[in-house]
């Protein structure tokens, strides 16, 4: 006989009334209100906030009563399953919490967006009960569960722990979530890595040098920096930038950024030219040098720093022309001058001035005389074009303030002032006899700093490495000889600048089984 409305509320009665030392008497009268689950919709709801009120009073019938709600959570009808919903936290008690959290994290699946809330306002809430046993329905489920399942664990952890209290989120159970996330990260895909690295980047207890380097070091095995980079290959040339910019913010002078400093030296540099972009739009030699250049700062100690600083020389050189060739007229010879990469200098010059703060003589005695000599032309020829265009930048921008600063083209105009600032600082350092790197700049993407060095409007004669140029240069007819070395087109910038916010762009291309690799089989269906 089906339990009506009235066998509910009389059944009710009588455990509300009982005392708590005589209710475990009335165990017949609890089996009706766990049969009001097969009722109609009335019953179900009432059945799903009276199960878990009387719930610690029969713990030998506490397997029927979570089973019986269990069935409400799974019911047809969604105000049902949210009102059972709702009610789970009440059964996580005791042995029953790894249980109830295994339940909710599962539940994480659902599509319908109050119940999902629903479902995360239940977690939080028996994260408040047991911070540890709720951590380990979690995880049971990110390790073994549905790949839908095992996603919204995952970012439900990423957001989540980190607005919980210390006294919920404590050592111990902070110790736990890593060593956790250390077995998640051995099979993880790339969007899971950005996740999890966010997770455990915000737990208090690796806010410590060695915490911070304990980071790296999950970084680095990801980043499979002990095999050779195949350019070829758009997801291994992504998993390297995805761990290098997750690797980024954790550097420090003490927590040095020297393994990736070098395996951009040694295998990246080498084939910038072949890289594959992860990502159509992605200017990837560009993406490659903002990382090689945010990184440099904090470089160690470098077993092979000689080698390396001479890859970042020649490469240097590469996006340094020489100055055109004069017929006997003194006009050039070509029709179409050099283009002067600005963004690509502005990286490869202030990795090279860190790395060669550690061999201060390598301009003097590790390149030959001829090198030198040519090295300085290019940067003498580069210089004066430079001097050229911030010149125009600065009457661009000139009396321009607030909105007028903030249209596109501004922007870029401001963007690009700072970029020929910063290399026009760094090259008169190197034309300093001998070589200086003492100078400090910021980079063009990075917040702007009070120390930052702004450049003068025109460089002395010994700066420029002739004193009979400075004076040329002064003169108006040698003005126009500059603008005849080097004219730089119209939206010259346009093309690079948009890249600079790259933290923004989405992770690995395609859905699981890309990036860091497919991961095994996972059971399937209800577990619980």
């Amino acid at each position: 006989m089906a339990v009506t409305i009235e066998d509910l509320y009389r059944n009710y009665g009588l455990l509300a009334d009982a005392s708590k030392d005589n209710i475990s008497q009335h165990k017949d009268a609890y089996q009706v209100i766990l049969n009001g689950v097969k009722g109609g919709p009335k019953e179900k709801r009432l059945a799903a906030q009276f199960i878990p009120k009387f719930f610690s009073s029969f713990p030998e019938m506490a397997d029927a009563a979570i089973n019986a709600q269990l069935d409400l959570c799974e019911d047809e009808d969604v105000s049902i399953r949210r009102q059972a919903i709702k009610e789970l936290p009440r059964f996580a008690t005791g042995e029953n919490i790894l249980r109830v959290a295994d339940i909710l994290t599962q539940l994480l699946q659902t599509d319908d967006t109050a119940e999902f809330n629903q479902v995360n306002a239940a977690l939080v809430s028996i994260f408040k009960i047991d911070a540890r046993g709720t951590l380990g329905g979690l995880f049971s489920q990110i390790l073994q569960g549905e790949d839908i399942v095992r996603e919204r664990a995952i970012k439900f952890l990423s957001g989540k722990l980190k607005t919980l209290p210390e006294d919920v989120m404590t050592k111990e159970v902070e110790d736990y979530v890593f060593a956790e996330t250390k077995k998640v990260l051995e099979d993880v895909t790339g969007e899971e890595f950005v996740l999890l690295m966010r997770l455990v980047s915000g737990l208090r207890v690796l806010q410590t040098v060695n915490g911070r380097q304990q980071l790296v070091e999950l970084v680095v095995e990801q980043a499979f920096l002990e095999q050779a980079l195949n350019p070829a290959d758009p997801d291994t040339v992504d998993r390297l930038l995805q761990c290098t910019r997750q690797a980024l913010p954790l550097f420090s002078k003490n927590v040095h950024s020297t393994r990736f400093v070098t395996y951009f030296c040694e295998h990246v540099l080498p084939n910038l030219s072949t890289l594959t972009s992860p990502v159509a739009e992605l200017d990837i030699q560009l993406e490659v040098l903002k990382l090689l250049a945010e990184m440099s700062p904090f470089c160690g100690d470098m077993d092979k720093l000689e080698p390396n600083l001479n890859m970042l020389f020649t490469k240097l050189l590469e996006f340094m022309p020489l100055p055109p060739e004069e017929v006997e007229n003194g006009e050039n010879s070509a029709n179409e001058e050099p283009k002067l990469q600005f963004s690509y200098v502005e990286c490869l010059l202030f990795s090279f001035h860190q790395l060669g703060k550690k061999l201060p003589d390598f301009l003097i005695d590790k390149v030959d005389a001829e090198q030198l000599k040519d090295f300085k032309i290019r940067l003498q020829y580069f210089a004066r074009g430079l001097q050229v265009y911030i010149r125009q930048l600065r009457v661009a921008l000139q009396g321009k303030t607030g909105d007028a600063l903030k249209t596109e083209e501004n922007k870029i105009k401001v963007v690009a002032l700072k970029i020929t600032n910063n290399i026009n600082v760094l090259i008169k350092d190197l034309f300093h006899n001998p070589p200086s790197f003492k100078s400090t700049v910021t980079l063009s993407w990075k917040p702007v700093q009070k120390t930052e060095a702004v450049a003068p409007k025109r460089p002395s004669g010994e700066e420029m490495g002739s004193s009979g140029s400075t004076k040329k240069q002064i003169s108006p007819q040698s003005r126009r000889d500059a603008r005849q070395i080097y004219n730089p087109p119209s939206g010259k910038y346009s093309a690079t600048i948009g890249n600079f916010n790259y933290e923004q762009r989405g992770g690995f291309r395609g859905g699981r089984g890309r990036g860091f690799g497919a991961r095994g089989g996972r059971s399937r269906g209800r577990i619980y």
